[in-house]
């Protein structure tokens, strides 16, 4: 193994006779900077725009599916936990079963791709690449959705939950859905931005991975934010038993809600963070 030689800040320490073994404990408790998480996600990024459409067709699928998880955990806590003005401090922790399951299981979610797939576009701005993100996008978003809907399908014309864990779903998707159109956009925007924070996060979160989606996600939750995919699962769970049109979650939720998505995602986080990185190649030069 070639021999390491001393940088400037370990000549400049006043800790003298430091071993190699020593040295490389203190590189692994350094936090990896900008530069070094942006390129981990750039790569996964590479690798997902690489990926053919049946594999993102079949993992967005399972994705969607999955974001159900999501509203019957809330839906259960809600109907066991007495109605308060704490409840909702403990109901929403369910919303980041659904996340949870998806993220750990290496599922393809819409919201990660608005930082993950930018990257490379960003760092390659070509025709060829943007096209490439346009059929990660679409194809990603449709199945997600799918799979969004057939849950919804599946919890509102079977007898699995009883009674009283359907009024609660009902009324979990009420609150999602009510606001105005700006007011879902705007709210659309901060769950843009905090999932793909979230993103950006884990690569240096090792073994706090659990945690960081669990505080990520349960802000989103607590805060109303709405998300593309877990809200649609509650929203069109609503369609599935007739209280609302097609046409009423198309137009008021869910073109307002991916439109703030996407950019909360894409302009906040993958912009400034491609900026910053961007920024400091230069200072180095």
């Amino acid at each position: 193994m070639p021999e390491k030689h001393p940088s400037a800040e370990d000549r400049d320490s006043p800790l003298k006779d430091v071993s190699s073994r020593e040295l490389r404990e203190i590189d692994r408790l350094i936090a990896p900077n900008a530069r070094i998480i942006y390129e981990a996600i750039r790569r996964a990024g590479e690798e997902e725009i690489q990926r053919s459409a049946s594999g993102l067709a079949w993992s967005g699928l399972a994705a969607g599916m999955s974001m159900g998880f999501s509203l019957i955990s809330m839906g259960l806590l809600q109907a066991h936990i007495p109605e308060s003005t704490w409840q909702p401090l403990l109901v929403r922790l369910g919303y980041s079963v659904g996340f949870l399951i998806i993220v750990l299981g290496r599922q393809q979610l819409f919201t990660e791709t608005t930082l993950t797939a930018i990257l490379p576009l960003l760092a390659r701005p070509q025709r060829d690449m943007f096209l490439a993100v346009i059929k990660l996008w679409g194809t990603v978003l449709g199945a997600n959705l799918l799979g969004a809907f057939a849950f919804a399908l599946i919890i509102e014309n079977t007898d699995i939950f009883a009674p009283t864990y359907h009024r609660a779903f009902e009324l979990l998707a009420w609150e999602q859905y009510t606001g105005s159109w700006i007011s879902i956009f705007i709210r659309g925007i901060f769950a843009g931005w905090l999932i793909a924070l979230m993103v950006w996060l884990l690569p240096a979160s090792g073994d706090s991975r659990f945690w960081v989606i669990i505080v990520i996600t349960y802000l989103v939750a607590l805060a109303n934010f709405t998300h593309i995919i877990a809200g649609s699962v509650e929203v069109l769970f609503l369609v599935a038993s007739g209280s609302l049109s097609l046409w009423q979650y198309l137009g008021n939720y869910m073109i307002p809600t991916l439109l703030g998505n996407i950019l909360g995602g894409t302009s906040i986080v993958a912009a400034l963070n491609h900026a910053q990185v961007v920024a400091g190649n230069q200072n180095r030069t």
